[in-house]
């Protein structure tokens, strides 16, 4: 049970917490929006699996990634199972970063169409972003305050 607290443990007072978890999921929630909706020009659910099937990733994977994309960013937003809803966009993003090739082409995004490809910058950020949320939890507003409550409310002896 102590480890179940510890999982949602925040501080609850923390706005900086509650700005990067935020500013973390809504960066991230149009990406699985275009994943799974096919918003903002993305291809949607069956689109997205069988594009990314084709490059490689088996299905399970391509699942995976459409989830951290879509169901991570939401939970963060929310603040609700905070700490693995980062610690899957962690993953999600390293794993673009690395098999995307985006390591490759050095550290900053294309904005003028002048490399190979985009760099590594917006990565690393929503990696920063993430380990800050993972270490320090969901801070203010985070839902995860209230199943910290009930995991007190609900010790059995």
């Amino acid at each position: 049970m102590k480890t179940m607290k510890a999982f949602f443990a925040t501080d609850s007072h923390s706005w900086p917490l509650l700005i990067a978890r935020v500013t973390l999921g809504a960066v991230l929630l149009p990406h699985g929006m275009m994943k799974v909706f096919g918003w903002f020009g993305g291809y949607g659910l069956t689109g997205t699996l069988e594009g990314l099937h084709s490059m490689g990733l088996p299905y399970i994977i391509v699942a995976l990634v459409i989830a951290a994309e879509f169901l991570g960013s939401a939970g963060v937003i929310l603040g609700l199972g905070t700490r693995f809803m980062a610690f899957s966009i962690l993953l999600n993003m390293s794993g673009a970063m690395i098999m995307g090739g985006h390591i490759y082409n050095g550290f900053f995004m294309n904005w003028y169409g002048s490399q190979a490809g985009e760099g590594m910058e917006y990565f690393l950020l929503m990696i920063g972003l993430s380990l800050a949320v993972m270490i320090g939890g969901g801070g203010k507003f985070a839902l995860d305050q209230v199943a910290s409550k009930c995991l007190d409310s609900c010790k059995t002896k």
